[in-house]
């Protein structure tokens, strides 16, 4: 199979395969963020996650629209503007979700997977109902359209670029929001015994809520960054659920670290074992190691230590 290429095509498609898979890194760490928030720290299974994140698309969609429609002159800048809404939109969504089901289900983990799934499916049909069965991509602006040529065969897309960018910032600022701010004490708190967090005056209902919106919103910014790289439809987010939970499970259910992590080790796999086989065999091999490890390490690659 190698015999028809030289060293230095090999080499190209390597790196070419390699960046490929960075950019579905970032997509796997947008996603798994909200959702290591949501399920590694309150314990909630969100099959709904993906819905959240094409709420994120649909919003940058409408963004897109109104502003080569309203505002041409500032078009060039609409992205910014479409991430900000997407992530206010889907915060307030997950608030409310938070409130009015959520909130009655915590310590019964399989109720919330079948009452999430029935928020999918129920949010599946408004987006169908709304923006129609067919799939619908955005405009980029100019400056997020062409490649980087790194060498004489190998290009890098620039929105790639923008979209590992974004990835970074967020993941810096998850990290310090988590680690570093009073609120993430308080979440980490009412993670490790909620009971405790109370007595010392802990408002737990309100780092619930504003956890789980908060898991929510990167989902919708994940959405924003999933324009640029795939069509937004109806049931676009059920494609990245299963391999989201993937991601967060493997990596450890309450380490960031572990779902960046996590996130890089499958995306590298998918990417590179796509070149050679089907991109569903590649999912089916790369599903089959990770579950190999799991039933060896069933805590995923880290773990969170709790001192007694």
């Amino acid at each position: 199979m190698f015999a028809e290429y030289t060293a230095s095509e090999l080499t190209s498609i390597f790196a070419m395969q390699g960046f490929a898979g960075l950019i579905l890194f970032s997509v796997f760490v947008l996603m798994a963020l909200g959702l290591a928030i949501i399920f590694g720290q309150m314990g909630v299974i969100n099959m709904a996650h993906g819905e959240f994140m094409i709420l994120g698309a649909y919003i940058t969609y409408l963004t897109s629209n109104l502003f080569s429609e309203y505002a041409q002159n500032l078009f060039s800048g609409y992205f910014f503007i479409a991430m900000l809404l997407a992530f206010l939109v889907t915060f307030a969504l997950g608030a409310f979700v938070e409130w009015a089901m959520i909130r009655h289900l915590y310590k019964r983990p399989l109720d919330t997977l079948l009452a999430t799934w029935g928020l999918s499916l129920i949010l599946q049909q408004l987006y169908r109902t709304v923006f129609g069965p067919r799939e619908v991509g955005v405009t980029l602006p100019d400056w997020l359209m062409g490649s980087y040529p790194l060498t004489d065969m190998i290009e890098i897309p620039i929105n790639g670029i923008f979209v590992m960018c974004i990835t970074v910032v967020i993941s810096v600022g998850v990290y310090f929001w988590m680690f570093k701010s009073r609120w993430g004490g308080q979440v980490r708190a009412v993670v490790q015994n909620r009971e405790m967090a109370g007595a010392v005056g802990i408002n737990t209902e309100k780092v619930d809520r504003i956890t789980f919106a908060l898991g929510c919103g990167i989902a919708g910014i994940a959405g924003s960054a999933f324009t640029m790289v795939g069509s937004t439809g109806p049931t676009s987010g059920q494609l990245y659920i299963v391999d989201t939970f993937l991601v967060v499970v493997f990596g450890g259910a309450s380490s960031l670290l572990g779902t960046i992590a996590s996130a890089f080790t499958i995306s590298q796999a998918q990417s590179t074992m796509e070149f050679f086989l089907s991109g569903s065999m590649a999912k089916v091999l790369t599903l089959l190691v990770v579950v190999g490890i799991l039933m060896l390490r069933p805590q995923g690659l880290f773990s969170l230590k709790i001192r007694k």
